[in-house]
């Protein structure tokens, strides 16, 4: 006879267990009571044969688990085995896929990818980027299985982003979730990356100057990564030596031996190579550290016109695009950090941080500066004064790439 609410909560434990049966193999199993608890516990325990074997699964706890959900468990359970399924190993199986979830969610990659970056990135800037995916990202995708994640799910998290009007974290924190979406990939927990689909989706940023890192503490964590860059050794003094020196990328990879003058510590450019050719030509006072960059890279290039040649031929320059190339490799995107930004980097520091003189750091740029008189200033006008100031630079920028270091 099947079971009634009433006697499943009237059953009284006896010396032994006993059963309760409901039919199709449900039954309720009494437990003997102790002399702290005299109730005993009641157990939902579902009796089946699988391969000729006789087995048992345990349906929960009455009467947490009443009798109609353990009616329902039963009906499941016998399905599976209506389909050949051993309704026993399926719970282990779906335990085990649970367990595997929970270390496949978007917010345990992150943090696992984040993870493989310390070997080039600070813990400092690490943990921004992290913040930054756990405030915007981790509320809404957190928990979700990383290749469960649909385009438009992250659309929807980015589109949060943008309704703040921070359309540039926006971006960022897109190409963020693409590197995770990648990484999830080579690492066998998804396998396509959404974030591709969403290309042209989000509103485009608004046209200013060139990307540039104008905090000390995150550039002193980019300058780190820098100097630690894993490429090709020309390009590694490339990325240390364009902060030092202030020049546009142009005129930094069409560098030749011939202008650098090692014992008056100055680098001559001639007006034809300067963007500003009707500023004149330009001196560069090379610091320190400077020099000793140079002087590292003069045995591998200095035979060669260029000091900065191609990894193809020695009788051309580096390509435009291999110190922006070696940023995104870096994990630097182009809303974050171009070659070009160096120089409105080293503006803004040098002005609101060491309090340098505006019209030095100007004319040190190949800006158009002009004397009380409305007469440009020529190539040595304050040299002395330059000089001073960009040892002082490179001597600061050490000092940030050392507090970098975390």
């Amino acid at each position: 006879m099947p079971l009634t609410d009433v006697a499943c909560k009237n059953a009284k434990p006896r010396e032994k267990p006993y059963k309760l049966s409901d039919g199709g193999g449900l039954y309720l199993l009494i437990q003997p009571g102790g002399a702290k608890k005299p109730s005993g516990p009641k157990w939902w325990r579902l009796k089946y044969r699988f391969d000729g074997k006789e087995q048992s699964l345990s349906l929960g706890v009455y009467p947490d688990v009443g009798l109609k959900t353990a009616r329902e468990r039963r009906d499941e359970a016998r399905k599976l085995l209506a389909e050949g399924i051993n309704p026993g190993d399926h719970r282990k199986a779906v335990k085990v896929a649970k367990t595997i979830s929970r270390g496949n969610t978007f917010e345990v990659v992150t943090q696992e990818w984040l993870e493989n970056r310390q070997v080039i990135w600070s813990p400092s800037y690490r943990d921004k980027i992290f913040r930054r995916l756990e405030k915007d990202c981790f509320p809404w995708v957190g928990k979700r299985p990383i290749a469960d994640i649909t385009a438009q799910e992250l659309l929807a998290v980015l589109r949060r982003v943008e309704k703040r009007g921070v359309r540039e974290t926006a971006h960022r924190e897109l190409q963020y979730c693409g590197q995770v979406f990648r990484y999830a990939i080579v690492t066998g927990r998804a396998k396509y990356d959404v974030s591709r689909d969403l290309q042209g989706a989000l509103l485009p940023i608004v046209k200013g100057h060139h990307a540039a890192i104008t905090d000390p503490v995150e550039f002193g964590a980019f300058l780190k990564v820098c100097r630690d860059y894993q490429g090709g050794h020309v390009v590694r003094c490339a990325l240390q030596l364009a902060p030092l020196v202030l020049l546009r990328p142009g005129e930094l990879r069409y560098a030749e031996w011939a202008e650098i003058d090692f014992e008056n510590a100055q680098w001559n450019i001639p007006a034809k190579r300067m963007k500003m050719k009707t500023q004149g030509a330009h001196i560069v006072p090379l610091s320190r550290q400077a020099i000793a960059i140079l002087k590292e890279l003069k045995p591998l290039t200095g035979r060669g016109q260029y000091i900065f040649p191609s990894i193809r031929t020695h009788q051309r320059p580096m390509s435009d695009n291999t110190v922006n190339a070696a940023l995104r490799r870096l994990g630097y995107d182009k809303d974050t950090m171009t070659g070009h930004g160096f120089r409105a980097t080293a503006r803004t520091i040098m002005d609101e941080v060491l309090g340098i003189r505006p019209d030095f750091i100007e004319h040190q740029l190949h800006h158009a500066v002009k004397d009380p008189n409305g007469r440009a200033y020529n190539r040595t006008s304050h040299l002395p004064e330059r000089r001073d100031m960009m040892q002082k630079w490179a001597d600061y920028l050490d000092g940030l790439a050392k507090s970098g270091e975390g």
